[in-house]
């Protein structure tokens, strides 16, 4: 028998696609101070729907940037209390030439809800949102005892929320989390991740002279600072794509030979993945591993911008007195993020060329972390995930980090489901970010299921 919260759910679909897009076009970028009020815009209409839907509590969190969003429903005597998160936030549509569609208003094309934040993560908040509703609007009450925290600082570290939960307010006190900003492993695959690497997002200074100098009168004497730090990048990875760092991969925890096996099982097709997702002439990485070894479970140092000196049209002759490379590590279990970004400072120092002084400076950074599947709420998860989905569910780790689940887990001592309902291909963080509008549909449907479920 359908669920009555199931059948409002799909009854009332349209109105819950167009409140969607109400809060798809509001362009709360989190790293943009010109979009401040924008982001404050977003939590105080999460905040008005909330209490419209029958939450109690509903209130902004202000933080040093943006506010959180806080709401409960603490009536369900007996029964477990979930901690239901997501973000707000979004990252900057650039470049904007790419998008085919205006990046915040919302389009459907293909199947798809084309909007920046439509799959990451505003779509799968409002699912989370609508199932909410769904279940107040048909039995006027939650099968489990439910508080709900939205971020907007997701994409820029999650500083804000990250003190917050270590605290330990008692608004947070809660048996598990739901976390849905995750991803499907396949079209159609009910997919639980279990697994996230952690991070350090750091930046690296080089000086050389006080000041920038004309490079005929200087050069072959001044010390170039993007020389220099080019010479430090090149010796953090070997050819291989092997971190050089001495100590780096000390205490890393492989995976299982279980845990392997059924990641061979996975329908993973290395060469499409190359051509449809990658796009790359070939792929690279450390010898002897998988491709989902090396995105899932082994460590990482990416480059990610160099800033500085002169990039404008033309030519300008001189040698910049500084230059700053992003760089970050992602990181795996068995790491953490002191030990690992101690190591790296230090030998940045020891390799650092004559002539220059070089700061490393800790943007921001989360633990990796794993989550066993042998409980409860996972496996209320993987029952709803299958009566949805009508195949079962596969367990993942992801390459990304997301910073809170590991705060969940230390400061809060709770485990999270990862229950997400994005796709590989949804272009999250770059421009045409799309959101399958049938996985919109079902995953306030399974979100619906696994509340009920836990709630036996």
């Amino acid at each position: 028998m359908t669920s009555p919260a199931v059948a409002f759910a799909r009854q009332n679909y349209s109105s819950f696609l167009d409140d969607l897009k109400a809060l798809l076009r509001i362009p709360s970028i989190s790293t943009l101070p010109e979009h401040k009020d924008d982001c404050r815009r977003a939590a105080e209409s999460l905040a008005v729907e909330l209490k419209r839907i029958g939450m109690d509590n509903a209130r902004l969190i202000d933080t040093e940037c943006h506010p959180l969003v806080y709401a409960d429903w603490l009536h369900a005597t007996g029964k477990p209390t979930v901690l239901i998160y997501a973000h707000y936030d979004v990252q900057p549509p650039d470049p904007l030439d790419e998008w085919l569609s205006p990046p915040f208003e919302p389009t459907e094309r293909d199947g798809n809800l084309y909007a920046r934040g439509a799959v990451d993560d505003k779509g799968q908040l409002v699912a989370q949102l609508k199932a909410l509703e769904s279940l107040l609007a048909t039995a006027g009450a939650l099968p489990v005892n439910v508080r709900v925290l939205f971020e907007g600082e997701e994409e820029v570290g999650g500083e804000g929320i990250a003190r917050f939960v270590a605290s330990g307010p008692p608004e947070l006190h809660s048996d598990f989390a739901l976390v849905s900003d995750t991803e499907l492993f396949a079209p159609g695959l009910p997919t639980l991740c279990v697994g996230l690497r952690g991070m350090i997002y750091t930046e690296i200074e080089v000086r050389g002279a006080r000041a920038d100098l004309h490079s005929g009168m200087y050069g072959g004497a001044a010390p170039n600072p993007f020389i220099a730090l080019a010479q430090i990048l090149a010796r953090l990875k070997d050819e291989d794509g092997r971190i050089l760092i001495p100590g780096f991969y000390d205490g890393i925890i492989p995976p299982s030979a279980e845990e392997l096996a059924a990641w061979r099982s996975l329908p993973f097709d290395e060469e499409q993945y190359r051509i449809n997702e990658v796009g790359s002439r070939q792929l690279v990485g450390e010898p002897g591993y998988s491709v989902l070894e090396r995105t899932w479970a082994r460590p990482t140092l990416d480059v990610h911008g160099m800033p500085g000196g002169f990039t404008g049209e033309g030519a300008k002759t001189v040698i910049p007195a500084r230059a700053t490379a992003k760089v970050s590590m992602r990181l795996v279990p068995g790491m953490t993020t002191a030990k690992a970004f101690d190591l790296y400072k230090d030998y940045v120092a020891r390799i650092a060329p004559l002539g220059v002084e070089v700061a490393v400076r800790l943007i921001h950074s989360g633990e990796p972390c794993l989550i066993s599947v042998d409980n409860p709420y996972v496996k209320a998860a993987t029952a709803a995930l299958r009566e949805v989905w009508g195949r079962e569910t596969v367990f993942i780790r992801s390459g990304g980090s997301i910073p809170i689940v590991g705060d969940f887990a230390r400061y809060l001592g709770i485990p999270s489901v990862m229950m997400g309902f994005g796709l590989p291909d949804d272009n999250l963080h770059a421009p045409n970010e799309k959101f399958h509008l049938k996985n919109f549909a079902l995953g306030i449907e399974s979100i619906v299921l696994f509340l009920e479920e836990a709630g036996r």
